[in-house]
């Protein structure tokens, strides 16, 4: 879980396997949006570090090797605004795509 908080105090906590779905890395959300890939079993998946980028920006790396996304206070932000929303959207994906949440390639 990553806690975030903002000036503003609103705050959020950020499940590591969300964070890692919703990845920023063009690895992820391709160069398009039809690009967009689901990745299905990162349940169990742990962020391991957190890099600073600036003062825009931190870098997490993840346990599954996982490390080229840079997540924008802005785009950490809007997943915690839109937390439900986009959660929802991917579990719908998953289920659309017969992946599991435990297992990557199956339901």
């Amino acid at each position: 879980m990553l806690k975030v908080s903002f000036e503003s105090g609103r705050g959020f906590d950020l499940p590591a396997e969300y964070l890692r779905v919703m990845s920023p890395s063009a690895e992820v959300q391709g160069h398009m949006p039809d690009e967009r890939k689901t990745l299905g079993g990162k349940r169990n998946v742990a962020v391991t570090e957190i890099v600073p980028v600036g003062s825009y920006a931190v870098r997490l790396s993840f346990d599954d090797s996982h490390n080229s996304g840079i997540y924008t206070w802005d785009y950490l932000y809007e997943l915690g605004a839109r937390q439900t929303e986009k959660w929802a959207q991917y579990l719908a994906e998953l289920d659309a795509k017969s992946l599991s949440r435990d297992r990557p390639g199956e339901k």
